[in-house]
């Protein structure tokens, strides 16, 4: 190994590691995803102790996620900021501390005021450094041909977390109620992810001396080189992007307004189901099974279609988990009037299988577009798409019950977010800037069988 290699990974405290490192980071992250996201949405199963206690509107306990996914619109462009600098060793372990003092300081609430800002700025804002999010800064620049895999095997930590999670702080709720289950979520997230990801969690491969995918040094004599190139506009790769100048392209937004979109579905259905579920005549039990099993569904899902992102591109696999929500949302609609477990399941798969796969390329969209050394701030404005889209869902859904007395309008118009979201992600096309590896290989299969001084456009 060259001295440079060897200064570069002796500079590092994770010295001598296997090149395949950013497996460990993937493991780390899905951890982290498993007990961090699903402490935030465990608010599902607080949720109709706390209405029962104070006896509050709907919409207005409702708002307590809404709210802290707004806050985090304020943290967003920041958040990337703070992990150009700091990293997740340091960002992340800050999202923990947030996440315990909420979920401690809600056990003394007594006002909607109270929760919206302990539950809600603090466990639900405070997740985003935590969650898909905050992962999505750092993920996708550990793999490039394994992009859409790797975040999806990551982002599957969600499933298996609340396969563990929601019935065991269901029971707990049951039991001793929801301040003790607060207590509990708590103090496993600082005793588990504190530790876990300030030891062993880096920003880019290249901080260890790494590359990408765990490929050699191309530089090294005898190196295989990694495969075809997939940047199709070579001119907009080599742009030195930043915030505004990104802002100033059509691409940008129309990745935003499908974030908008995409999350507003995705949030609607995960806050009010349980509620609509025990409404609908199914115990509180089965409908937290149920929630249980969108996360079950979800690990197969996220993986599959993360993988399927890899060779048939991002945009097929927006669209899929799209039309995932509007699947769940018809059958919501339909358990209205034909309450049964199996319509009950087929609902919770749709979300899980297909829906969650959302997460999987949710972070590989905005590199493909616009990587560069200032990626940051630039992913930071998606994070304040997510949260308009993640706040707002919750929230008009509760007002439309409010005002109508039934979830009908609230759901079609989740229905039609959803399509708006898979049709806004064409638009968008990160597909011609850069191709996934599935893609760029059939494009260099064409190039090397084109006649002589023929070619694939690009």
């Amino acid at each position: 190994m060259p001295a440079s290699d060897r200064s570069a990974r002796s500079a590092s405290p994770l010295a001598r590691l296997p090149v395949y490192y950013g497996w460990v980071v993937v493991a780390v992250a899905f951890v982290t995803m498993a007990i961090g996201v699903n402490t935030r949405t465990a608010f599902s199963l607080l949720y109709p102790q706390i209405l029962d206690e104070f006896g509050w509107d709907r919409g207005v306990t409702a708002a307590v996620f809404s709210v802290g996914f707004l806050s985090s619109i304020l943290i967003s462009p920041f958040i990337g900021l703070a992990m150009d600098r700091f990293g997740p060793r340091i960002v992340i372990p800050v999202g923990v501390i947030s996440l315990a003092s909420g979920l401690t300081l809600a056990t003394v609430a007594s006002t909607p005021l109270q929760l919206y800002l302990t539950l809600g700025v603090l466990v639900v804002g405070g997740a985003v450094l935590l969650s898909y999010n905050g992962h999505s800064f750092f993920l996708p620049f550990w793999f490039v041909r394994r992009r859409g895999l790797a975040i999806g095997i990551a982002f599957s930590g969600v499933g298996v977390g609340s396969i563990i999670l929601f019935p065991w702080v269901q029971r707990i709720i049951e039991s001793s109620g929801w301040r003790e289950a607060c207590w509990t979520m708590a103090i496993l997230l600082v005793v588990v992810l504190l530790p876990l990801n300030f030891l062993l969690q880096r920003r880019r491969p290249e901080d260890l001396g790494l590359r990408p995918d765990g490929d050699p040094d191309p530089t090294q004599p005898g190196a295989e080189q990694p495969g075809p190139d997939n940047i199709v506009n070579q001119a907009w790769a080599a742009t030195d992007w930043h915030v505004f100048l990104a802002m100033r392209t059509r691409p940008f937004w129309w990745l935003f307004l499908a974030y908008v979109t995409g999350l507003y579905a995705w949030y609607a259905v995960q806050v009010h189901q349980i509620k609509y579920l025990v409404e609908g005549g199914f115990s509180p039990e089965q409908a937290a099974l149920a929630l249980g099993f969108v996360g079950l569904s979800g690990i197969a899902g996220q993986i599959s279609i993360g993988h399927l992102s890899d060779r048939i591109g991002r945009e097929w696999a927006w669209s899929i988990s799209a039309m995932g929500f509007v699947i769940c949302y018809l059958l919501l609609l339909l358990l209205n009037h034909y309450p049964s477990s199996a319509l009950m399941y087929l609902m919770a798969a749709s979300q899980g299988l297909l829906g969650y796969g959302m997460a999987s390329v949710y972070g590989a969209m905005p590199a493909e577009l616009f990587q560069s050394r200032r990626y940051g701030p630039i992913f930071g404005m998606y994070g304040v798409a997510a949260g308009l889209g993640a706040g707002g869902g919750p929230w008009v859904t509760g007002l439309l019950h409010d005002r109508f007395g039934t979830y009908t309008q609230a759901f079609w118009l989740a229905i039609a977010a959803s399509v708006v979201s898979a049709i806004c992600v064409w638009f968008a096309a990160p597909r011609k800037v850069r191709l996934v590896a599935g893609q760029a290989a059939r494009r260099g299969r064409v190039a090397m069988s084109a006649p002589e001084g023929g070619g694939a456009d690009s």
